[in-house]
């Protein structure tokens, strides 16, 4: 989930036949990333960034120039390969670099791009993403198209990386991103914070977090687990996500090992419209802590998308049911196992408000203005449902498992889900797509099995 979300005014433009039709003006395929240093010296009081960004990436086909997607911020200088750049255009939404000789196909290189201004949220169809100053700090939410707003970038879901983010701000504030913290010092201009991710990581779920913050540690998961929230909200932090965990346990046990050396929340001091996931963290706002448990819903949802969207991520937009139904499935999983209304329940429950919505939306391909309709959200999650109903709860786990290790830190497509549950189920996969086709290929809502 991104923090805002928009409607799509008119229709989108298509301008380039191998572009995801829903986001046809981002990323580049003739060429991917993989890696990501970034160096990033910002002052939170004025929003002024200073910064340096290394792609190493490996060429598809042979590049006379090379496309980084970057918003509203200038360009000071392009090295590729070390070698100053022949010609470097910035416009609005993009920057292209022309090396001093074309890259060959198949060939490594590196891109190196030194840049500055006053990052600022990118107008989408889907609200404002990507950097966003709060009252007293900063978050940046991405998805789907935001990561352009703080850092050069090949911005496709599929463009998977590792990266090193270093940021430097002033003293006073903490500094959370993905990754593990590698270091925090001292400097003249206030405290560098380093952190690296080993897994490979797609550039709308790169984040950096800085505010106010306290750092509290649950214990009992089977990973470390750390808070970070202003200092007022401990006691109802302790509370409310003192439950996660369970949730991880009970979500290993379904999905899989859990895919990353840690797990991490922030809490904003500013309230936010909805929470948000990023890679091995998830994002509230203070309004999402009540210190009675009112928000359970929705952790088990951001903690269930470091299996489904973070580690196992879709290639095209059109997919986002793989990430939102599987979600909001594990709401319903873990809802029944702590013994509040059962996964069966609530499948009854959101099927008949279902009836009661337009029946013109397929779950499958929703279109980019209805990608985040939350009938994408519930009619992908009953499908789940009406699969596992079908083949049992055995054969399902191990269909759910199945796509976690095959498609581990990757990407995975619908027919990929469809052969996992057929291969656990022991059957043929139109028998799967038998079940979940009447909901996510057609636009009527069915009757459950």
């Amino acid at each position: 989930m991104a923090r805002l979300r928009g409607r799509l005014t008119g229709t989108v433009k298509q301008t380039d036949p191998a572009a995801d039709p829903y986001t046809p003006h981002s990323g580049d395929r003739r060429w991917s990333s993989l890696h990501v240093d970034l160096r990033l010296d910002y002052r939170v009081a004025t929003n002024r960034l200073d910064a340096t960004a290394t792609v190493t990436a490996r060429a598809a086909e042979t590049l006379d120039r090379v496309v980084l997607d970057l918003h509203g911020l200038s360009v000071d200088r392009v090295d590729v390969d070390g070698v100053r750049a022949k010609k470097v255009a910035v416009g609005t939404h993009k920057t292209t670099v022309t090396p001093a000789t074309p890259i060959a196909a198949g060939a490594e290189f590196a891109v190196h791009v030194r840049y500055r201004g006053t990052p600022r949220p990118v107008r989408s169809p889907w609200g404002t993403l990507g950097w966003e100053e709060l009252a007293d700090g900063l978050i940046v939410a991405s998805q789907p198209v935001g990561a352009p707003s703080w850092f050069p970038c090949n911005d496709r879901p599929d463009d998977k990386a590792t990266y090193r983010i270093e940021l430097t701000c002033e003293a006073g504030y903490e500094v959370v991103a993905n990754g593990a913290l590698l270091g925090r010092e001292r400097t003249g201009r206030g405290t560098r914070w380093t952190y690296a991710v080993t897994e490979p990581m797609a550039t709308y779920l790169a984040t950096v977090q800085i505010g106010r913050y306290r750092t509290t540690a649950l214990r009992g998961a089977a990973v470390p687990v750390a808070v970070h929230h202003p200092a007022d909200l401990t006691t109802a932090v302790r509370t409310d996500f003192g439950r996660v965990p369970e949730m991880i346990a009970l979500f290993v046990d379904r999905f899989g090992p859990y895919p990353f050396a840690a797990y991490g929340v922030v809490v904003t001091d500013d309230e936010l419209e909805i929470p948000l996931e990023a890679h091995g963290l998830a994002v509230f706002g203070r309004n999402h802590v009540d210190g009675a448990h009112g928000t359970d819903r929705l952790i088990a949802h951001e903690l269930a998308h470091q299996w489904f969207g973070n580690s196992v991520t879709l290639g095209r937009w059109r997919d986002i049911w793989l990430h939102e139904g599987f979600a909001c499935y594990a709401e319903w999983l873990w809802s029944e196992h702590s013994g509040s209304a059962s996964a069966d329940e609530l499948a009854r429950a959101h099927h008949a408000g279902l009836l009661t919505q337009p029946q013109d939306l397929v779950v499958a391909d929703p279109g980019a203005r209805d990608m985040f309709d939350d009938r994408v959200y519930k009619r992908g999650a009953l499908a789940l449902h009406a699969l596992r109903r079908t083949i049992g709860d055995a054969a399902f786990t191990t269909g759910l498992r199945d796509v976690t290790t095959r498609h581990r830190h990757g990407t995975v497509t619908t027919p990929d889900v469809v052969a996992a549950f057929a291969a656990a189920a022991g059957t043929g996969t139109d028998a799967v797509r038998l079940v979940l086709g009447p909901w996510i290929d057609e636009p009527g809502v069915p009757d459950l099995p």
